[in-house]
């Protein structure tokens, strides 16, 4: 959240990754080699930045999406040296973008995770099937909470991932998810979408 991060699909996802663990994570996802540090779900985010200041609100720990099956504690995620996002290394666990707002904050908070693996379903496999009005809850390290409704849910190639749209600023809060999705490539060993799920607050 720099303003401005790599994905999705929204497939996935804190860690500080070093690149060894982060390639291994992108090789089960299917990711080329070359692409390393900067998993799946994330392009690069050069170009949105905002001199905005935030509320101070407390980091988010947790992230629970009942339609989805979704309970899991939340890891930091940062910039890699190539511009692009993290993602996280446990398939089973999300991540949040901790360069940008975190949730509850204006603009977009943005959380990525892992659609599957070698072993199967990862933490945001039923993220593609999320209906409007979806709830989504965060929780964060002071007890708080913050729930979100489902506004939208969008499958993008890769090549065409709308950064701006997902990181660029904005004067209200809101939420991100991100993974992999659509077919897969077996010959680049990835996916070749990203799903997009937009979610406002209800309050």
């Amino acid at each position: 959240m720099g303003r401005r991060a790599a994905v999705v699909a929204l497939a996935a996802s804190s860690v500080t990754v070093v690149a060894g663990s982060q390639a291994a994570a992108g090789a089960r996802l299917g990711i080329p080699a070359a692409a390393t540090a900067a998993a799946d779900p994330a392009p690069p985010t050069d170009g949105v930045h905002s001199v905005r200041s935030y509320d101070a609100v407390a980091e988010p720990v947790r992230l629970h999406i009942p339609a989805a099956g979704v309970d899991t504690p939340l890891v930091r995620l940062h910039r890699a040296a190539d511009g692009s996002v993290q993602v996280p290394t446990d398939f089973g666990v999300a991540g949040w973008y901790a360069d940008g707002p975190r949730p509850g904050q204006a603009g977009p908070a943005v959380i990525l995770g892992h659609v599957d693996s070698r072993a199967g379903p990862a933490v945001f496999f039923r993220l593609k099937d999320l209906p409007p009005g979806s709830q989504v809850v965060v929780d964060r390290a002071d007890g708080s909470t913050v729930a979100y409704r489902v506004r939208s849910t969008l499958r993008v190639p890769k090549v065409e991932f709308p950064t701006d749209a997902v990181y660029g600023p904005t004067l209200e809060p809101s939420l991100r998810l991100v993974t992999c999705g659509g077919s897969f490539d077996r010959a680049a060993r990835s996916y070749r979408d990203n799903v997009i799920v937009s979610a406002d607050p209800t309050g």
